[in-house]
């Protein structure tokens, strides 16, 4: 029996099974998608049944409905609405304040330097699919809270991976400018030209494809080379240092608009798509999160860390939201839309742990941070900023 239950196949069965029925559940009682297969991943996971652990199996599958996902998104946005100064403005502060805190925290609790800068590090990560797919589930995502949500957590990404460079630096006492400065180089330069490169060119070779007798004999086909180009982008991003998730977004606003006469629309196959492989990253965050390894030591500085994780978030994405011109409004939801720390902060643990630069309190104190506010950002924006969307939908 305990080899069944360990293997690839009842693992990814049990997997898909669970995720789907928590979507379902949680659209049927008007929750967000995102809390109820969270839930159903501590349910499954080692905090209570113990039936599928966090193997690399389970995060391979997770990153790969990330990606789907962020390719998915990235469709619904054009190039211009989404790379604003504004929007850099509002991630730079909004990584700043954080850090601070996540620091100043870690230095009160009594910890090291090099365990206070990785606090600091896992408090500026925002994680750009949980927001993202939460506004699309409302039908917020062509509004100006959501340009401005995904275009700075976007930018936050290219600073978390600047920040994280730079505190791995610093702990370990190595700190050098020029390994920094090629990071932010190839970060550019990756968005600029993947833009450039499928706006220009994929998108003219998509609607070849499209006019070509291989599509009409084989519509499949269009869907088939727009997720080649998906994943292409997704590990172009990877080589250079950024996230995966964040080239198949390149990829998606590169292709936004294309329009298929012949072929299959291969914006609806992946979105068909990203509801199974999407399911499978939210799972895994409530596989990750074992409550087990929480002690009363380590759930003082847990409360306070996440306290401060929201904290920190919003003021630092509210004030330069109020500065840029948003309404009061608006820039409490930006605020709170860039609160989810996601898988990213759940990463820059699982380095500082690999590493030796945290210990195992830290790293289940920001694990579970990381849940926590995963789960408190789909809430706030469903009960109190969208409540009206929400009413209409339901009648």
């Amino acid at each position: 029996m305990l080899s069944i239950l360990s293997s690839i196949e009842f693992q990814m069965c049990l997997l898909l099974f669970v995720a789907l029925g928590g979507y379902i559940l949680a659209s049927k009682i008007h929750q967000s998608a995102i809390v109820g297969v969270i839930f159903a991943g501590i349910l499954i996971g080692p905090s209570v049944l113990g039936l599928v652990t966090y193997t690399d199996f389970v995060r391979s599958l997770a990153q790969l409905g990330a990606v789907i996902l962020l390719f998915v998104i990235g469709l619904e946005f054009k190039v211009l609405d989404i790379f604003k100064l504004k929007y850099a403005f509002i991630a730079l502060v909004g990584v700043i304040i954080p850090w601070l805190g996540g620091y100043g925290v870690a230095k009160l609790f009594g910890y090291n330097l090099a365990t206070a800068i990785f606090v600091g590090t896992a408090l500026t990560a925002t994680s750009v699919a949980i927001t993202a797919n939460v506004l699309r589930e409302m039908g917020k995502l062509q509004s100006d809270v959501a340009k401005a949500i995904i275009g700075a957590a976007v930018i936050d990404d290219i600073l978390g991976l600047l920040i994280l460079s730079t505190s791995q630096q610093i702990a370990s006492s190595s700190f050098a400018f020029f390994p920094i400065f090629l990071i932010l180089l190839k970060a550019i330069a990756f968005v600029v030209i993947g833009v450039i490169v499928g706006s220009l060119y994929l998108t003219k070779s998509i609607k070849r494809l499209d006019d070509s007798k291989l599509a009409q004999k084989y519509p499949e086909i269009i869907f088939i080379f727009a997720m080649m180009i998906a994943f292409l982008y997704a590990l172009i991003a990877e080589a250079v240092g950024l996230s995966a998730i964040i080239g198949a977004f390149i990829a998606g606003i590169s292709l936004e608009g294309v329009i298929i006469r012949h072929g299959k629309n291969y914006k609806q196959g992946a979105e068909y798509l990203q509801i199974i492989f999407a399911a499978i990253f939210f799972i895994s965050l409530g596989i990750l999160a074992d409550i087990h390894a929480l002690t009363w030591g380590i759930l003082l500085f847990l409360i306070v860390v996440t306290i401060i994780a929201v904290a920190t978030k919003l003021i630092g994405c509210y004030i330069p939201a109020r500065w840029s011109g948003a309404s009061n409004q608006d820039s409490l939801a930006i605020g709170f839309g860039m609160i989810p720390r996601g898988e990213v902060a759940m990463i820059v643990a699982l380095i500082g742990i690999n590493a030796g630069l945290i210990g195992q309190d830290i790293y289940v104190s920001i694990v579970c941070m990381a849940l926590l506010t995963t789960i408190l950002t789909p809430i706030i924006l469903r009960k109190w900023f969208f409540k009206d969307t929400e009413q209409r939908r339901r009648i």
